[in-house]
């Protein structure tokens, strides 16, 4: 059991492992499109080289992924995959099949193996058999409960454990869904996930005849209908299945975040707490790493005055489904399900980044559109600080021409001269280095304004218990 919890962010790509290493994360995991999860990893192998050493550099460890389940296919890759894993020399291998962990640990013995989520290790049995096989690290799967957990922890003192703490949920057993494969003939269990569970269904009728005919529903009828499921073996309980004007979304789960818990998970002695996203941008990176930094310090500093409240205001700037608290209290409620829609909602973008200092000038990348007059603020990294900045025009960074508004697209970056800023631009360098990242307050209106906020009372009555 390490001595305080590490906080684990991912690394979509080259970019988004420095900002996560910048705003606090203890370590990253990351890999390639051929050895892992993710097909739409970022990085390629010098990136890779150049993230280690960049983390390693900072102090901070990385960890790479070799989680896919490998069909007879893949297994002719396997030296060349553990070859290139000995090279770039990580912290830890994430791996779920069994027969490629056995393979790590006959032909390179020297790397430390962790068991992916992939596994699904529910129990304290599973967990002693990966001990047993030479494991180091078991992550839990999401379906674990924190009484579960606390048990698991209590009965496997001698070995790493890591749980999901904040991002996406999968409707399926920790990802291990064929609904991909079956409408899109994409394998989740192969990293190319269509993500089926947000899409949008609707309703149809099938007659006596065999023709099938749309069910529309509107404004004018949509309080008329109710739509329920009988199971078999469960007479007279229904199951509704909620559908309006808009459509229905019954597979699509809000988005995890454990801050309100957090106190239990580090009480319990766990040792990684994981963030998921490795497709979110830099933004999300930033975001989430110097909330949960604070959080984790300051709970460790005193425990008892700790107040998870005053971290929440930063993870609600971030686009999201609504949040629930995973599995942690135990069963799922309805509270955990996004019925309404699919997209990700909230009050603040991603307004851009610092990419680099040319002496006391800052270039900024623009992420989104900034108007002349319309104030951006900057994350300050290591506190929940922020710095703001109006401008009432845009210095291109390359021309030098000049213009009232800027938009993202093709790297548009603008300069930022020493004279803009309310302090002196020696002590903004400090506050603000390079990968320093802005965000821009644009408020939701209307329905969606409302939606954000009904979502926010949910998770709200969610958290009180």
């Amino acid at each position: 059991m390490l001595e305080k919890a590490e906080l684990l962010l991912p690394a979509g790509s080259l970019l988004k492992l420095k900002t996560a290493v910048l705003y606090g994360a203890d370590a990253v995991y990351a890999g390639t499109p051929d050895m892992c999860l993710r097909a739409q990893s970022k990085f390629t192998m010098d990136e890779l080289k150049e993230g280690i050493e960049f983390a390693h550099r900072n102090g901070k460890k990385i960890y790479l992924t070799l989680n896919l389940f490998m069909h007879n296919r893949d297994v002719e890759k396997l030296p060349t995959f553990v070859d290139t894993l000995r090279q770039l020399k990580p912290d830890g291998v994430l791996i779920a099949d069994p027969g490629v962990f056995q393979y790590v640990r006959e032909h390179a013995p020297e790397l430390n193996l962790f068991v992916s989520t992939q596994a699904n290790i529910c129990s304290y049995q599973a967990v002693k058999f990966w001990q047993s096989q030479g494991a180091r690290l078991c992550v839990l799967g999401r379906e674990v409960s924190f009484e579960e957990m606390k048990e698991i922890r209590q009965k496997c003192p001698d070995i790493l454990l890591e749980c999901f703490m904040h991002g996406a949920m999968c409707m399926s057993y920790s990802g291990r869904c064929l609904i991909s494969n079956y409408l899109a003939d994409r394998s989740a269990n192969q990293g190319k996930c269509a993500h089926c569970c947000r899409w949008h269904y609707k309703l149809h009728l099938r007659l006596k005849d065999g023709s099938v005919k749309e069910l529309v529903i509107d404004e004018h009828n949509k309080d008329s209908f109710e739509f329920l499921l009988e199971e078999e073996f469960r007479p007279g309980e229904y199951f509704e299945v909620m559908e309006d004007e808009h459509g229905g979304y019954i597979l699509n789960s809000k988005d995890m975040c454990m801050l309100p818990r957090l106190d239990d998970l580090l009480r319990i002695g766990m040792d990684s707490l994981k963030v998921e996203g490795r497709n979110k941008t830099e933004y999300y990176a930033a975001t989430v790493a110097r909330a949960y930094r604070r959080a984790i310090d300051d709970w460790y500093q005193n425990p008892r005055e700790w107040d998870y409240r005053k971290y929440m205001g930063e993870l609600y700037t971030l686009q999201n489904r609504g949040y629930c608290l995973g599995f942690h209290d135990g069963r799922l409620t309805n509270i955990s399900q996004n019925y309404e829609y699919t997209r990700t909602l909230g009050d603040w973008l991603f307004a851009g980044s610092i990419v680099e200092w040319q002496g006391d000038d800052a270039v900024f990348e623009i992420r989104n559109f900034i108007n002349a007059g319309e104030e951006f603020e900057f994350l300050v990294p290591g506190s929940l600080d922020v710095v703001k900045l109006r401008l009432n025009e845009f210095e291109d960074a390359a021309s030098g021409e000049t213009t009232s508004r800027v938009s993202a697209g093709q790297e548009k970056k603008i300069r930022l001269r020493p004279q803009v800023w309310n302090r002196p631009v020696s002590e903004i360098k400090k506050l603000l280095p390079q990968y320093a990242i802005a965000r821009k307050f644009a408020p939701l209106q209307g329905e969606n304004a409302a939606m954000l906020r009904h979502k926010k009372d949910e998770y709200d009555v969610l958290c009180r218990g």
